[in-house]
């Protein structure tokens, strides 16, 4: 009888945007990257705790309009974003649009962009969700909205906490533009696998991930003192 042989296992599916799209979003993200380190001294740390393969979706604290764009320029993958369906107008919205922008609409149920959302990771996606649902008002971490679990669930996608030191300092909540001094710092924290997911319920997981998120927080702090 010959010997079993194991099969491969298959790469698992990520989700691609079109080559336009792509090589625009590298670009821009590049530069925001660059930008960043010449004018805010941007330090990251753990970036390759993000599995490159797979639906992720990336979780953080929420200090201002900088945000997104920084995690964009520093994880290794190309990410999708969420935005409120009433930004996808004029220049702003052709900007939105040209990153591939899932619009939702916070006005009404919102079921549309979290279809949409949901297809994205089956495919392999990964996503970014701040779950404080806005800006923090004092650069502090607010209570966490649990909406996003069911994302997480339902694609089976690893949770990738986030935490960020700076960027509240550098354009808070009521101001016009970001001041150009400042320090900005972040921080990948622990992942949190399916299986891990899988076995806690929704209120355990949402203090797990407020942890996680926490943790990094103080991981970036600690980045911004060195």
């Amino acid at each position: 009888m010959s010997p079993s042989v194991d099969k491969p296992l298959e790469p698992l599916p990520t989700y691609r945007r079109g080559l336009a799209k792509a090589v625009w979003y590298g670009m821009t993200s590049t530069a925001i990257w660059c930008v960043a380190k010449l004018v805010y001294r941007l330090r990251i740390e753990g970036q390759r705790r993000v599995p490159m393969e797979g639906p992720v979706v990336l979780v953080a604290n929420h200090q201002s309009h900088l945000d997104p764009p920084l995690v964009g320029g520093a994880t290794r993958r190309q990410l999708s974003y969420l935005a409120r369906d009433t930004l996808f107008k004029g220049p702003l919205g052709w900007l939105i649009r040209s990153y591939d922008a899932v619009p939702v609409d916070r006005d009404g149920s919102g079921l549309a962009g979290l279809r949409a959302t949901l297809k994205r990771l089956k495919l392999g996606g990964a996503v970014l969700v701040f779950p404080e649902g806005t800006r923090t008002p004092d650069g502090e971490l607010q209570p966490l909205k649990p909406g996003f679990l069911t994302l997480v669930r339902r694609s089976k996608a690893t949770l990738a906490p986030i935490g960020f030191d700076g960027p509240y300092h550098v354009w808070p909540r009521g101001a016009k533009a970001p001041r150009l001094t400042g320090r900005i710092a972040m921080h990948y924290g622990e992942p949190i696998g399916p299986a891990e997911v899988a076995e806690l319920g929704d209120d355990d997981l949402l203090t797990l991930v407020r942890e996680r998120i926490a943790t990094a927080m103080v991981g970036a702090q600690a980045l911004n003192r060195r």
